[in-house]
């Protein structure tokens, strides 16, 4: 009795682990890009005898109007059988190759007297769609140097998913436009992240302490004073603290005979101090130059998202040249021979089907996880265009309204560590331009009236209202926050000074 209890124990911990190692294999596949996971079937492919392809299409195609559920598109189309010598040859050969794993297993050792009944299900329906392969340039190895720097550093898991964000968060300058309050909020919308300022400003800290130096630079100000900081220490230095520090507005305006009065200096101090000042970088991100701190890097697409002319919207999943995947015939087979003729067959054949039944396991695993992923894709992006549908009609990024990673969790049923995984790496191409899924996500603000706008909405006003002001007489925060509640918007003026900052647009004396 206790060695059945011991039995049925291992057996439940050992499903557990099969379990779990299937939700690992299922998040591994859905955060890769499609060239990715492409590579990765090819090599399942070639790894596992059990796993067969047939033929792909060039997507999988699903059709959304906003009101029905989704239309899965079966391909009615088959494969034309085809005589050509080369390709009956291969099949030979791959056939021989299959017989000697099989050959092969006979001298395994194992035994296995409950084997279960497996169906050769192919894996989704196709259809084809038409996708662009946009080309777009990123500034990847400056990117990667900076996170070859933080591996060296002593930090926690959670203080790395913080610095791999912030390090994704700098411009092409290398400075962090972003407040810490905005990035703490990113970081809780996104990626379900709960962190302080505080242990942002730790984190940033230690990313300042980078090459090249200056990066991490909150504005042009804190850059050229992280640069000075590394400077030998004398009165060289402490003369260049002071101008970023106490003059900086001078320094911005070239009132250099105000520095050179305020600071006490003659002539060739003045020169000195010119000449040490040009060698600092206000561009540390540029630094490496265009050649080696930019590579080339193609978008493919996810997800094609169609407006029609009868205001309906459709979508597809591309497929790119993923094959359609199935359990081989042959391995199939030989369970079900096992199945009938069980008693009748001898050890060494059941030590071959063993073999063969791990490889169908395996290979049924693998296919699940490909389906999960195909799921997760599509009702992640029809609870978004379900949000957004005014967006993708006519493309005014005004009209994005509130959405966060906990709205469509609830409309799909799924985590929100899945959404976020899914929006992070995901692209989709519509009528008016590709774009990553997190774009489509923006947090909200509600009105006195009750009305909640997503903040987008509210920063794009505020910069049509600085776009149109009298250039003589620029309006301040104050004024800004007074023209934005006129047009029903009714924000703090700290917060104008937020959003204003977070445009990189200066106040309102230096935007004469």
């Amino acid at each position: 009795m206790a060695q059945k209890l011991i039995q049925t124990q291992a057996q439940k911990l050992q499903q557990l682990q099969k379990l779990s190692a299937q939700q690992m294999l299922q998040v591994k596949l859905l955060e890769m890009p499609l060239t990715e996971l492409e590579e990765s079937i090819n090599a399942e492919l070639d790894d596992n005898p059990a796993l067969e392809s047939e033929n792909p299409d060039d997507m999988l195609s699903e059709s959304y109007d906003g009101d029905s559920p989704l239309e899965h598109d079966a391909d009615s189309s088959n494969s034309d059988s085809d005589t050509d010598s080369d390709d009956a040859y291969e099949a030979q050969s791959e056939k021989e190759e299959r017989k000697d794993e099989f050959d092969q297993a006979l001298e395994s050792i194992g035994q296995d007297d409950q084997m279960p009944d497996y169906s050769s299900d192919k894996y989704g329906n196709q259809d084809t769609a038409e996708y662009e392969e946009m080309v777009y340039g990123d500034t990847t190895s400056f990117y990667d140097k900076l996170k070859e720097q933080m591996d060296m550093q002593n930090l926690t898991d959670k203080e790395k998913e913080v610095m791999e964000y912030l390090i994704g968060s700098l411009d092409d300058d290398g400075l962090l436009r972003k407040d810490l309050d905005s990035i703490s909020d990113e970081l809780m919308i996104y990626h379900n992240i709960d962190v302080t300022e505080k242990e942002i400003e730790h984190v940033l800290h230690v990313l300042q302490s980078f090459d090249p130096a200056g990066v991490g630079g909150r504005s042009l100000q804190e850059c050229l004073l992280l640069q000075v900081k590394r400077m030998p220490k004398g009165v060289l230095r402490k003369t260049m603290e002071e101008v970023f520090t106490d003059y900086f507005d001078e320094f911005t305006k070239k009132h250099w005979d105000k520095i050179k009065a305020g600071l006490e200096l003659n002539d060739t101090q003045l020169d000195t101090l010119q000449q040490e000042i040009r060698k600092l970088n206000p561009k540390p991100g540029a630094s490496m130059g265009e050649t080696e701190g930019r590579n080339i890097q193609q978008i493919t697409p996810d997800f094609i998202v169609d407006t029609n002319d009868d205001g309906s919207i459709t979508f597809s999943l591309n497929r790119g040249h993923i094959p359609e995947l199935t359990i081989s015939p042959s391995f199939t087979d030989m369970i079900e021979q096992y199945r009938n003729h069980k008693d009748k067959m001898s050890r060494a054949e059941k030590e071959a089907l063993f073999y063969a039944k791990g490889k169908v396991d395996k290979a049924q695993g693998f296919i699940e996880a490909i389906k999960q992923r195909q799921h997760t894709l599509i009702v992640t992006m029809k609870a978004i265009i379900d949000i957004q549908r005014q967006f993708f009609l006519d493309g005014d990024e005004a009209d994005l309204k509130p959405m966060i990673l906990k709205d469509v969790a609830e409309r799909t049923g799924l985590d929100i560590s899945t959404i976020s995984r899914v929006s992070n790496v995901k692209y989709a191409q519509t009528k008016w331009g590709i774009f990553p899924l997190k774009f489509f996500f923006t947090d909200g603000y509600t009105t006195e009236d009750g009305e909640e706008l997503s903040t987008r909405k509210i920063k794009i006003a505020l910069q049509e209202i600085i776009a149109h002001e009298d250039k003589k007489k620029p309006l301040s925060d104050e004024a800004l926050a007074k023209a934005l509640k006129e047009k029903g918007f009714p924000i703090a003026r700290r917060t104008v000074a937020k959003y204003r900052e977070q445009f990189n647009i200066p106040v309102a004396r230096l935007r004469k």
